[in-house]
């Protein structure tokens, strides 16, 4: 019993949040930033509520897309067992 409750805090505390970035144009020019939550269910499966970076960008040409999920997220989630998933999005531009 021991080994599996050490197992299973090992697992929880191993786990990582996730980030990616894409760079559209020549990428961010400036620092303006605007950042949206995503909304998922199940572990990200279903997707409810996701973000329009295009549309976060205004129409500029060259700007930066950084997708990840924060701490908040993470928590956020853990706390509803993976039901609810979200993540944040920033766009710079």
């Amino acid at each position: 019993m021991k080994t599996m409750a050490v197992v299973f805090a090992a697992s929880m505390l191993l786990t990582s949040c996730y980030s990616y970035t894409s760079v559209v144009g020549n990428g961010a020019q400036g620092n303006n930033k605007t950042t949206k939550w995503n909304h998922y269910l199940i572990s990200g499966l279903a997707p409810i509520g996701v973000s329009d970076s295009k549309a976060m960008a205004k129409g500029a040409e060259n700007y930066t897309v950084h997708t990840r999920q924060t701490f908040v997220n993470g928590l956020v989630s853990a706390l509803t067992f993976g039901i609810y998933a979200p993540s944040t999005t920033t766009v710079t531009k």
